[in-house]
């Protein structure tokens, strides 16, 4: 990867990659002015928006992949005879390596060409997911190297895509992209739950279900390579990247901290990614052992287990990911006529109003299947409203040359203190709760362990709603970013733009 790219931190002030296009653009006719603006970026609108289905694309695959192991996981337990803690591990090593990862492919997606990386990452992600569905019964450790390295990928992936959307469209457009960008989370997550419960039946070998995602991936790399074009950064926003010069990690770092809006954001995103974390690995875990709780189904004592319960959470997913995204970025764009706080005060809704109907599937899992899966859809769908929002709040809050570092930050911070250790955490927690070797303490304990994701969602909303009171200055600080006195400024040399020291010009 190399720094001599169109986006090279070298481009002076009020200049573009062409030595002559700035002059070009200002004797344009007021009329097209619009027209040029869409195309700063370098790349068409036809390009832009197959760029945007690439990395939707990619995006569902990574949620895919994510979540066939939980398709599965009943099966996974016997294979392998682990309990409840051991089974929690699979998520949280993965989140671990993607957590820590995540702030170095930040650093280089704000100083390389993004293209290069996520083609790299990606193909790597891929050959790795294969190779973990060879792994034999006595290697479960194998299993969890695999599923760490697999968060290479997702790290080199989720930190850039977003502001490469963000390069290409702005303001109302950029919204409605990120909500599309973001549908692919949720309905990628209930597709992996299919995806991973289907393949697992019809094959009666979950290894295998492990190996549709990769092949996928694959043609994700070489649709890359032929669709997506780097954009220039921060081109296509009424200030763009080339006015503000590049500062140092720790001064970013240092100026995101001092960012309310975002921390408190980010704090509240951290409550989505616990509950998500836990009822992504454990709904369907829990869903199956209420139904044996109950007499509908029998134990699972060989393999192939009864995975109906994973086909029907992912089905439930997908439809309330896309309900909930969708329902959410158009609460928002209503309330914005009313309010500049939208954004925040629907996140905090979202997660407010899932919190009692989580908890009211959780309970009414031992009397009530239909209750359940309705208090569910429910939860998910309002659980759903924050994802697309979240991530257009961080873009506006935060100024061009910093975003990729942000997205790295709230990633590391969400899932350190989010899904990382929550599905773990459930596990022991189940563990520890269970009194005796029954299958209605396999229900109890884990029904139990799970009520915890109410109150956690809770605390999630009391950080969106903090994130209003600051929302607005923030925004007008990000906008209206001027950089320090001792930054360089534009002089005119030859007729082209250049950057020079302040001391060089003052008198």
């Amino acid at each position: 990867m190399s720094r001599e790219d169109p986006t090279s931190d070298t481009t002076p002030f009020f200049s573009d990659d062409n030595d002559g296009e700035v002059s070009a653009v200002n004797r344009e006719a007021p009329e097209r002015h619009q027209e040029e603006e869409e195309s700063a970026s370098g790349v068409s609108n036809k390009r832009a928006l197959l760029t945007v289905v690439v990395l939707c694309y990619i995006n569902l695959l990574n949620y895919m992949d994510r979540f066939t192991i939980a398709g599965v996981l009943p099966d996974i337990e016997n294979f392998f005879n682990i309990g409840d803690g051991k089974s929690g591990l699979l998520q949280t090593v993965f989140i671990c390596s993607y957590m820590f990862l995540a702030p170095i492919f930040g650093y280089l997606g704000d100083r390389y060409n993004r293209k290069v990386i996520m083609c790299v990452g990606i193909g790597f992600w891929a050959l790795v997911t294969l190779a973990s569905s060879f792994i034999a019964k006595d290697y479960f450790w194998a299993l969890l190297l695999t599923r760490g390295l697999v968060g290479v990928g997702e790290a080199s992936y989720s930190t850039i895509a977003p502001t490469i959307i963000a390069d290409l469209f702005v303001k109302e457009r950029r919204t409605s992209m990120l909500s599309v960008f973001y549908f692919a989370i949720p309905v990628g997550s209930g597709l992996g739950y299919i995806v991973g419960s289907t393949v697992n039946s019809r094959t009666r070998d979950w290894h295998k279900a492990l190996r549709v995602t990769p092949a996928l991936g694959l043609l994700a790399v070489l649709l890359l390579l032929v669709v997506v074009k780097e954009p220039r950064r921060g081109a296509v926003e009424a200030r763009p990247e080339h006015t503000l010069d590049r500062t140092s990690w720790l001064t970013d770092m240092k100026a995101l901290c001092r960012n309310k809006s975002f921390v408190l954001s980010t704090f509240g995103f951290t409550a989505v990614a616990f509950v998500t974390g836990s009822l992504a690995l454990w709904a369907p875990a829990f869903l199956f052992r209420a139904a044996v709780f109950t007499g509908e189904k029998h134990p699972c004592v060989q393999e192939p287990c009864d995975t109906s319960d994973s086909l029907y959470f992912g089905i439930i997913t997908c439809v309330t990911g896309v309900l909930g995204v969708a329902t959410g970025v158009a609460v928002s764009r209503r309330l914005r006529t009313w309010t500049p706080r939208a954004d925040p005060l629907v996140c905090a809704a979202g997660l407010l109003l899932a919190a009692p109907f989580l908890y009211l599937s959780i309970v009414f899992a031992q009397s009530s299947t239909i209750a359940t899966y309705f208090f569910i859809f429910l939860g998910e769908t309002f659980l759903s409203m924050n994802w697309a929002i979240v991530a257009d709040i961080l873009l506006y809050v935060v100024v061009p040359t910093r975003r990729s570092t942000a997205e790295a930050f709230q990633i590391v911070l969400s899932h350190l203190l989010g899904d990382a250790g929550s599905p773990y955490l459930i596990g022991v927690l189940s563990d520890s709760l269970k009194q005796a070797d029954s299958y209605m303490w396999q229900f109890r304990s884990l029904q139990l362990s799970l009520m915890f994701c109410s109150f956690v969602a809770v605390v999630g909303g009391a950080f969106f709603l903090m994130t209003a009171l600051f929302i607005e200055k923030d925004r007008h600080l990000a906008e209206n970013y001027v950089p320090s006195d001792d930054a360089p400024i534009i002089v005119p040399k030859r007729g082209r733009s250049t950057k020079v020291p302040v001391s060089s010009v003052l008198i």
